[in-house]
């Protein structure tokens, strides 16, 4: 399962991300353009959304959201603990508020609770494309009754391919999605993956969907 962090303050998005990462898979994001962005293109179970943020403010965001009709369920975490700025939240479409400073088994018992109840609305884990099907809770993939064996980051590069269809997606975005800004690996690898990639693709002939956009990247695409 994922979550999706937005919060400009690094320290504590940090700190949200270690007091959950035992539990979830975490993606974070600065602003609230760039929160927008990665909600739009990737598929949470819960976004956890500072109000305070900056270039777009929480409420911002959440208003968005709703507007594309991105139902993905928001907890707000923030300073803000007037009852107007709480009333505000859940009438834009949050799902649950807290403030800050948040104790971390409080925290994780908020995020588990938002997922129970929201579980059986939302079809959230399951991304198609025409007869593939990404499992994204099991991390599995089928073309019909055949299962294609995905390694490792596999599964991640072949979501956001998936999630990003029909966009030239950069070495460089891939890199900092997946393995993240931080990491000691450089970029070749996202060859060796998407190689990988491509030849359990083709044994079920979804290979001829990733194409490779030479000295740039990479996109999915009819």
């Amino acid at each position: 399962m994922r979550v999706l962090i937005i919060e400009d303050d690094k320290i504590l998005s940090k700190t949200i991300e270690q007091c959950i990462c035992s539990k979830y898979d975490v993606d974070r994001a600065f602003d609230g353009e760039e929160g927008l962005i990665y909600a739009e293109n990737s598929i949470y179970d819960v976004i956890i959304l500072d109000l305070m943020i900056p270039i777009m403010d929480g409420y911002q965001v959440l208003e968005n959201l709703r507007s594309r009709k991105i139902y993905t369920p928001v907890l707000i975490l923030t300073a803000k603990d007037a009852i107007n700025d709480k009333l505000k939240g859940f009438r834009l479409g949050a799902d649950d508020y807290m403030t800050k400073p948040f104790n971390r088994e409080e925290l994780l018992a908020r995020i588990d609770a938002i997922i129970r109840r929201t579980s059986g609305n939302y079809q959230e884990n399951l991304l198609e494309f025409q007869e593939l099907k990404l499992d994204l809770n099991n991390r599995t993939a089928h073309v019909g009754n055949t299962e294609i064996l995905l390694q490792g980051k596999q599964f991640d590069v072949l979501e956001y391919l998936i999630n990003s269809k029909n966009t030239i997606i950069t070495k460089d975005q891939i890199f900092d999605k997946i393995w993240g800004f931080d990491s000691d690996t450089s970029t070749n690898v996202i060859e060796v993956y998407t190689s990988g990639l491509r030849k359990e693709l083709k044994k079920v002939g979804y290979d001829k969907y990733l194409k490779t956009i030479r000295g740039v990247g990479y996109i999915w695409s009819e």
